[in-house]
C-alpha cells in the first residue's frame, strides 16, 4: 500500500478526512499550531500543514478508489494522467515523526511592525513584548528618541505583510 495526496475543497480538509475515514480509508492530515490575529487578539490556531491537502493510503490494484472523488470535502486525488501519483513512504514517515513544536508566533521581539490603527496609525515600530492578551509594548521613534509605548494588539501587523 502506498500513500497518495488528496486535494480538498477550500477549507474542507477536516471534512474530507472524516468522510474518507468513515468509508474505511487510512488517512492522515498533518496539522500545525500557529499564532494569528483574530478579532484584535492573538490566538493560537491549529490548521493543516499543507493547505487543501491530506494523505490517503491505498492499494490501487485491489481497492476501488473511484469513490474518493465524490467524497464530501474532496476535490480530487492528485494524479498524473489517469493514475494517482504515489508519495514516497519515507517522506510521509519523516512528516509523521516531526516533533510537536511550540506555536509559531506572529510577532517576535525585535521585529519591525506597522501600526494599522489608533493614534500612531501609519508609523513603524519595533515589537518588544506582549502585555496581556490585548496589548503590546513597542518602541516608537518620536522626536529623534525611542519611546516605549503600550498599544492595542489589534493595531499591529508585521511590517513584511
Amino acid at each position: 500500500m502506498l500513500w497518495y495526496a488528496v486535494h480538498s475543497r477550500p477549507k474542507q480538509e477536516i471534512r474530507a478526512l472524516e468522510n474518507l475515514q468513515n468509508q474505511g480509508f487510512e488517512t492522515w492530515l498533518p496539522m500545525l499550531t500557529i499564532e494569528k490575529l483574530r478579532r484584535g487578539r492573538l490566538a493560537e490556531v491549529t490548521e493543516p500543514m499543507f493547505s487543501r491537502y491530506l494523505f490517503i493510503r491505498l492499494d490501487t490494484e485491489h481497492t476501488n478508489w473511484a469513490p474518493i472523488r465524490s467524497t464530501l470535502g474532496v476535490s480530487r486525488l492528485v494524479s498524473f494522467g489517469n493514475r494517482p501519483a504515489p508519495i514516497a513512504d519515507n517522506l510521509i514517515q519523516a512528516l509523521q515523526q516531526l516533533p510537536d513544536r511550540a506555536p509559531e508566533r506572529l510577532l517576535q521581539p525585535g521585529q519591525t511592525i506597522r501600526m494599522i490603527g489608533g493614534p500612531l496609525k501609519g508609523l513603524e515600530a519595533v515589537y518588544q513584548q506582549a502585555d496581556g492578551e490585548l496589548r503590546a509594548m513597542v518602541l516608537v521613534d518620536l522626536m529623534s528618541k525611542q519611546h516605549s509605548v503600550l498599544v492595542e494588539m489589534q493595531h499591529l501587523l508585521p511590517a513584511t505583510i
